[in-house]
């Protein structure tokens, strides 16, 4: 089975989103549980709580199919101490939203160095992020979204997803969400058949397929191995439509949420109707 769905909207309370992603015809979603540009936020109210909840049970939502994702602003590999507590805060108070939701799965960029730590090092202080934040909650997978590598980002190499992987302790709640427009930024060849299957058998051989827990389905505006991450609607960018075809026919990506982050939210519809025909939905 293949869950297809978008980013939407949880503006007015996450208790909107279910019925958000109704609307435009997905069978998954991905939402923010607060707001993404901010480090606090109010605690979710009972309301909005047993407003979601039964949101998700209306429209037929089971946690399986929803990606919660975290605030931009967290950075669990920050290289300074005030920084990273910082980080480390607001990521547990992103988990424990998701509890309380009753959602599985927090997706998350990895973290920077900012130049002013080692790359190795940065790897581990994500890694011991992720550790406390498991150690504080109950339920919920940490899911690491592979990036670009623009800037000092981490997490552009499947190497090094494995190394933070490596360090979790309960790997049993640790997972990888790839971003298509990210990977082929960051300079793996999603375009070809050749380049597709070769990359997802580095996957495998470097994190393990077993990890895959969702996927963010983006075109890309820039070439392969720009660096660069600047996401583009489906079949408009540099990457094309087959690569989103051979995802949809691939028994390797059932049962995981596949998430669109294209810019233009008007045609996700028909984006998410595009994809289901690929399927045979």
């Amino acid at each position: 089975m293949k869950y297809i769905g978008a980013h939407v909207s949880a503006a007015g309370g996450v208790e909107n989103a279910p019925k958000n992603a109704h609307d435009i015809g997905a069978t998954a979603f991905a939402l923010f549980t607060k707001n993404q540009r901010r480090w606090k936020a109010k605690p979710l109210t009972r309301e909005n709580i047993l407003g979601f909840k039964k949101a998700c049970d209306t429209y037929g939502y089971g946690p399986g199919q929803i990606l919660a994702h975290d605030s931009y602003l967290i950075n669990l590999g920050h290289p300074e101490k005030e920084g990273l507590a910082k980080s480390r805060d607001a990521f547990v108070d992103e988990m424990e939203r998701c509890e309380q939701l009753g959602l599985v799965s927090l997706n998350f960029h990895p973290g920077s160095h900012l130049g002013k730590s080692d790359p190795d090092t940065c790897l581990a202080t994500i890694a011991d992020s992720i550790n406390i934040a498991l150690d504080k909650t109950r339920g919920v997978t940490a899911v690491i979204e592979n990036t670009a590598g623009q800037g000092t980002n981490m997490g552009f190499d499947f190497n090094h997803i494995a190394a933070i992987i490596d360090r979790v302790e309960d790997k049993a709640r640790v997972g990888v969400c790839v971003d298509t427009c990210h990977a082929f930024s960051a300079g793996y060849d999603l375009k070809s058949e050749e380049g597709f299957e070769a990359t997802w058998q580095e996957f495998d051989a470097a994190i393990g397929l077993n990890y895959l827990k969702g996927m963010h389905l983006n075109d890309s505006k820039k070439e392969r191995d720009s660096r660069v991450d600047r996401h583009e609607s489906l079949g408009r960018g540099t990457l094309g439509m087959a690569v989103f075809e051979r995802i949809m026919k691939d028994e390797r990506f059932d049962n995981i949420p596949l998430i669109l982050e294209t810019p233009d939210s008007s045609i996700w519809p028909s984006e998410i109707r595009q994809l289901k025909e690929f399927y045979g939905s």
